[in-house]
């Protein structure tokens, strides 16, 4: 008779149960007792009830005036990400104003450079292929991490080539009360030389380690702006948690970076030329869909300077 496996011998599951939840999800858009915001200004359409929004009644290429620049910082906090449709005149001078509605510009020392001070332009096509199709948040492996991106459509694939979002604090509000006390107070390394340094010679990692060493920031971040707790580790850039044993970190961390994953925590845009997208980088991950290749995709991103994460 064939020997029977027992349950000991089972493999254990490529997805860990608490991942796995069915029905009803907590999707506060704000946070509990905050009063929904009124425009003025500007005409919201929601494209989900807690992320993301459409924004119209705006001609991004005109002066932003002080009464406007609030409502978009405004609609920004609310939507975590925010959509701009058929700004077709706007010119790199354009996105340089319209990103400093939120800060100064913050380069990302791995970005190609485009004309303009402060943009980096990114090229895909059949020679260079897109890359930043992995969940992640911007610049989070350095010690103030960007609070927020500016990207602006040049030229956009006949198909393909969507760019997803995750909210992220939606993603903390959703994990078990045993699960969010454990990771109060834990802190995690975040390093840029597992991803970007995978294609470097050792040379250039030396090059630009001396700026750019491992930093650490709390796994449960509140957001600088709004006090919402929100989870903040991510996949290509978050290496492990500090205390923990190599095993336990893993096993940790390859729970949390699921949250992102959960269809119902996510907004999804569709590229056209014009198109401008603003997103909360604290609040959101992102993850852009490398279905177009050999296609042509140019966008063009600033990335607004933050400030350390506590």
């Amino acid at each position: 008779m064939a020997a029977t496996a027992t349950t000991a011998d089972a493999p254990e599951p490529v997805l860990d149960k608490p991942l796995m939840h069915y029905g009803r999800r907590v999707l506060d858009r704000l946070a509990p007792g905050t009063e929904a915001p009124r425009y003025q200004l500007l005409d919201v359409t929601p494209l989900t009830p807690h992320i993301g929004a459409e924004i119209g009644g705006v001609d991004l290429a005109a002066p932003i005036g002080d009464a406007l620049a609030a409502e978009l910082r405004q609609a920004l906090l609310e939507w975590k990400v925010i959509f701009f449709r058929d700004q077709t005149a706007v010119e790199p001078r354009h996105h340089v104003d319209l990103a400093a509605v939120w800060g100064p510009p913050e380069a990302n020392p791995f970005f190609p450079k485009a004309g303009t001070a402060g943009v980096s332009r990114l090229a895909k096509d059949a020679t260079a292929v897109g890359n930043e199709n992995i969940w992640h948040s911007d610049h989070s492996f350095m010690a103030a991490p960007a609070l927020g991106s500016v990207l602006r459509a040049v030229e956009v694939p006949a198909a393909g080539g969507d760019t997803m979002w995750a909210d992220m604090a939606a993603a903390y509000d959703n994990l078990t009360d045993a699960m969010k006390e454990r990771i109060e107070h834990l802190t995690a390394v975040h390093d840029w030389v597992p991803s970007w340094g995978s294609t470097m010679t050792q040379e250039q990692i030396a090059h630009f380690r001396g700026d750019l060493p491992p930093v650490e920031h709390p796994v449960v971040v509140r957001h600088p702006r709004t006090g919402r707790k929100t989870l903040y580790v991510n996949e290509p850039f978050t290496t492990h948690v500090v205390g923990l044993s190599a095993a336990q970190s893993r096993t940790l961390l390859d729970e949390l970076v699921l949250q992102a994953r959960v269809p119902e925590f996510q907004t999804r845009f569709h590229w056209a030329p014009g198109s401008v997208a603003i997103w909360d980088n604290i609040a959101t991950q992102h993850y852009a869909i490398n279905d177009y290749f050999p296609q042509r995709r140019v966008m063009e991103r600033i990335a607004v300077a933050g400030v350390p994460l506590a």
